[in-house]
């Protein structure tokens, strides 16, 4: 009785193995926390209203200072944009 022989070739694999899953929910993750940030205090404030009036309670406020954060976003984001920025060419020129 012969043994079979293995080839010591390996197939080619197709698809993704954990580590790369791994890699694009860690990519995923990190972009949902910078979104978070990049909107700040507007999505804290959505976030406490939705969770007071998910438990029963008043939402109001939170919504309020919601907004009020959205005005102050809005207007920094129309007094600040790519052509007013000047980095730090004149700190940089001093050292």
């Amino acid at each position: 009785m012969s043994l079979p022989v293995f080839s010591t070739r390996r197939r080619p694999q197709r698809g993704q193995s954990m580590v790369e899953y791994v890699v694009i929910v860690a990519l995923v993750a990190v972009a949902a926390i910078a979104v978070y940030q990049l909107f700040g205090q507007v999505v804290r404030s959505q976030t406490a209203a939705m969770a007071r009036e998910l438990a029963g309670e008043d939402g109001s406020t939170e919504s309020r200072a919601a907004q009020t954060a959205a005005k102050g976003a809005r207007s920094q984001a129309s007094a600040r944009s790519l052509k007013s920025f000047t980095g730090n060419a004149a700190q940089a020129g001093a050292n």
